[in-house]
């Protein structure tokens, strides 16, 4: 059975020749395009659901709140990449971000199917996490039915956490069951029953636009730049240069110099590198603009500063 109503597409072609014993893998390659094309139009369609699910999420998080992301199998996967990336794209600390899948975090790429099944270990794995009344908890099911998973977020809904649901049929438990749905309608996989591809790029395309929408509210993205990065590493270290040369108009000496000086951290930098002489002033005044550098840089008004701080002359 597949996951949802076939279409009129090439899958539909592709399916009536009786696969690749029939027809050349040029037919099979247009009608695995046309599904990942109609995985981006699903995303696409659920556009607005995603933006409100991610100012939810933004005003968790500034609350103090964790990320939880849960699944099963390629959709599993799916969401522990995005769990992943989130520290180095965005700075947010790893210890509240939670990945919760059958096989446990310790071996994230093994794939239980059998596990997928268990709903006991589904709510197993949410009672594990302690209280989550201040918590969001991020569940993807391309069916919307797996017993892990649904099972997974239904104790998390129990036990007071904001559920976001994301899958491929409508009217599913899991997203009748969430407090925000999102339903992408991907239609039929040339390869059918393989929901790790059409189905499994809407679910990266979503969690993508979730997770970004959510650093962007939280103001770690300024001119399309990842402004909170944590540069750990020589790639990132440049990517920062880059940043607060870009962003504050200097030298990538000089945005050197204001790193080294901010410790490696972006917005501070790109502050000291506009004219504020000290990383403890750099410090106040994001502060006082909640951590926006947009914000920051309007307050500290760029092109005549003194690096006198946010309360003087004001």
């Amino acid at each position: 059975m597949s996951v949802l109503p076939s279409l009129e597409t090439d899958g539909e072609r592709w399916h009536s020749t009786g696969g690749v014993g029939m027809i050349d893998e040029a037919v099979f390659a247009e009608a695995m395009l046309a599904s990942y094309r109609r995985a981006i139009a699903s995303v696409a369609a659920a556009s607005g659901d995603i933006r409100a699910a991610a100012l939810r999420l933004a005003a968790i998080w500034r609350a103090g709140g964790r990320l939880v992301y849960a699944g099963a199998g390629s959709s599993g996967l799916a969401a522990a990449e995005d769990a992943a990336e989130l520290p180095g794209t965005f700075g947010l600390e790893q210890s509240r971000i939670a990945i919760v899948l059958p096989s446990g975090t310790t071996e994230p790429f093994c794939i239980d199917g059998a596990a997928e099944d268990d709903a006991v270990a589904g709510e197993r794995a949410m009672t594990g996490l302690g209280d989550l009344t201040r918590d969001a908890v991020i569940v993807v099911s391309a069916s919307g039915s797996t017993p892990f998973t649904v099972a997974a977020a239904a104790e998390a809904r129990r036990r007071g956490a904001f559920v976001i649901g994301i899958a491929h049929r409508p009217g599913s438990p899991l997203l009748v069951g969430a407090d925000a749905s999102i339903l992408l309608e991907s239609g039929e996989e040339a390869l059918r029953g393989s929901t790790r591809l059409a189905a499994g790029a809407a679910q990266k395309a979503a969690l993508g636009m979730l997770s970004s929408l959510m650093g962007f509210e939280l103001g770690h993205i300024h001119q399309g730049l990842m402004v909170n990065l944590k540069a750990d590493n020589a790639k990132l270290r440049e990517r920062a240069r880059g940043i607060v040369a870009t962003i504050a108009g200097v030298s990538d000496a000089k945005a050197d110099t204001a790193l080294r000086e901010a410790g490696g951290e972006v917005k501070p930098a790109i502050l000291i590198a506009c004219g504020i002489v000290s990383m403890s002033e750099a410090v106040t005044w994001l502060a006082a603009a909640e951590g926006r550098i947009d914000d920051a840089l309007r307050r500290a008004g760029v092109n005549g500063i003194t690096g006198e701080g946010p309360n003087k002359g004001a």
